[in-house]
């Protein structure tokens, strides 16, 4: 963080290297980057269903809108609740800076949320082909409303382990895992067996690449810098959030991939719901660790 000071002699700007004390992301932002993944998820996975399977999907239209909705403006209310001046968020919108991936981001989540209300006045509506027909560009648009966090972590040019690549890829990933499991759960009985097999297919193969990308940065990162070194010791031995970051793996991604085989091998819907519960819970542990160790390392 600089501090500017102006000598009034000179008026000259003298800039002064302080650390950042404390953590500047608190939970409200994992709130934030879980809730969207579940908000965008349910649309990319329901846009899996309608093609692949119409006939289970067909019934959750609304309701998965709805759910879509109501998880987009939790992640709307905490990114609020974050913002250091919450009653200037007005400013976004009629004083943008186009360089700021929260201005971008921000007007991407409105222009999502306005078509979301429409996508449920369709369903409501029973209007189905005006509602596939928006969904296309909805779902176009949850990619980058998706993604957009990742740009966010990366303009954190102090913070080694938040890289662009990777970052967007466990956003990715992170929303088509708590999209599958939600679905899972939404869907319940409207699903056929096929259907269930589907969504238990993207949200193991979901959890096995977040967690092969985890254990890459864990084991090789170390290689890539000495600040990663330094902030990965914090997950590591006695490290404060050891215990907190293997839990996480185990219940987002271990667990539920081993529930999966098994809910295949007896076709149990139940086993499967087991899973998508521990997925949806793991992943917010998983992505509140992965937030706030690079900001335990004291650095300006």
């Amino acid at each position: 963080m600089a501090a500017h000071e102006i000598l009034a002699a000179t008026n000259a700007v003298v800039t002064l290297d302080v650390a950042i004390p404390g953590t500047v992301w608190p939970w409200l932002v994992t709130v934030n980057m879980w809730a969207k993944s579940i908000g965008t998820g349910v649309i990319f996975m329901l846009f899996l269903l309608l093609r692949k399977h119409p006939e289970s999907a067909k019934n959750l239209r609304f309701s998965t809108t709805v759910v879509s909705i109501i998880f987009i403006h939790i992640f709307l209310l905490f990114t609020l609740a974050d913002l250091h001046q919450p009653f200037r968020m007005w400013h976004i919108f009629f004083y943008p800076h186009v360089t700021s991936a929260i201005t971008i981001g921000a007007w991407m989540a409105t222009i999502f949320v306005g078509l979301l209300f429409l996508l449920a006045f369709f369903a409501f509506k029973k209007d189905d082909a005006k509602y596939d027909k928006l969904l296309i560009p909805v779902v176009i648009l949850a990619i980058p409303v998706t993604m957009y966090t990742a740009a966010l972590m990366s303009q954190c040019t102090a913070r080694e382990l938040w890289q662009m690549p990777t970052e967007t890829a466990q956003m990715i990933l992170a929303a088509l895992l708590s999209g599958s499991a939600a679905m899972i759960l939404l869907g319940g009985n409207k699903l056929d067996e096929k259907a269930q097999r589907t969504l238990g297919v993207v949200l193991g193969l979901s959890a096995f690449m977040s967690f092969v990308m985890y254990m890459a940065e864990y084991i090789f990162g170390p290689m890539k810098a000495e600040e990663v070194a330094a902030v990965l010791e914090y997950i590591k031995g006695d490290g404060p959030y050891t215990v907190m970051f293997w839990l996480g793996q185990w219940i987002a991604y271990l667990i539920p991939m081993g529930l999966i085989l098994l809910a295949r091998t007896n076709n149990s819907a139940s086993i499967l719901k087991l899973a998508a519960i521990l997925a949806i819970a793991g992943l917010w542990v998983v992505k509140h660790v992965w937030l706030m160790i690079p900001q335990l390392l004291p650095m300006s």
